[in-house]
């Protein structure tokens, strides 16, 4: 049995990240971005951004709001020019699922440290979204989740710099796997 996270934190078990360095986190929606971003910055006694908050703070309205107000292309704009003026040092960033549209966006992710790609199977990235269909997402008319799902798939794989499954198992074990491949990554 997996001890919980927070009795892992110790000086010895975590991975020794450059100061001015942080770790993003790129999926579907539902794919836990948010959930294990906190508890990985929790672990590393870090700062935890959600770029979907920071767009909301940017336009005073919902994230689904936003979405609905554009086209699908001007909110993937948007949120690339949002994402690429982040200037953040020890910050665990929890992007939108669509920020991997934009190259300029993950560039400038690239640049300040590792991209983890929390992977989801198709179900429960459905199950997610319809538990809470209102939480904002970049998508064309006629386009369906599924659609979604394979067209991104791809990107996140590209432009991840190593792939965290989050499949059956629990968010702490998911940010536990992903502090061991961010120690792999810093070794």
């Amino acid at each position: 049995m997996t001890e919980p996270l927070s009795e892992q934190k110790n000086a010895s078990s975590l991975p020794s990240i450059p100061e001015n360095g942080c770790i993003t986190l790129i999926g579907m929606a539902g794919a836990g971005k948010t959930t294990v971003g906190r508890l990985v910055a929790r672990s590393l006694d870090w700062a935890f951004v959600d770029c979907d908050h920071v767009i909301e703070a940017a336009f005073a309205a919902s994230l689904q709001t936003v979405a609905d107000a554009m086209s699908k292309e001007d909110f993937i704009n948007v949120e690339a020019e949002i994402v690429g003026r982040l200037r953040l040092c020890r910050t665990v960033i929890a992007t939108g699922g669509s920020v991997v549209y934009r190259a300029s966006a993950m560039e400038h992710l690239a640049s300040l440290g590792p991209v983890i790609y929390l992977e989801a199977p198709m179900n429960v990235v459905l199950e997610r979204i319809a538990r809470n269909p209102d939480r904002g997402l970049a998508i064309a008319p006629g386009q369906t989740v599924e659609d979604l799902f394979l067209e991104r798939e791809a990107l996140y794989r590209r432009y991840a710099s190593f792939v965290v499954s989050t499949a059956g198992v629990s968010p702490a074990e998911s940010a536990r796997r992903a502090l061991e491949e961010i120690a792999r990554w810093y070794a």
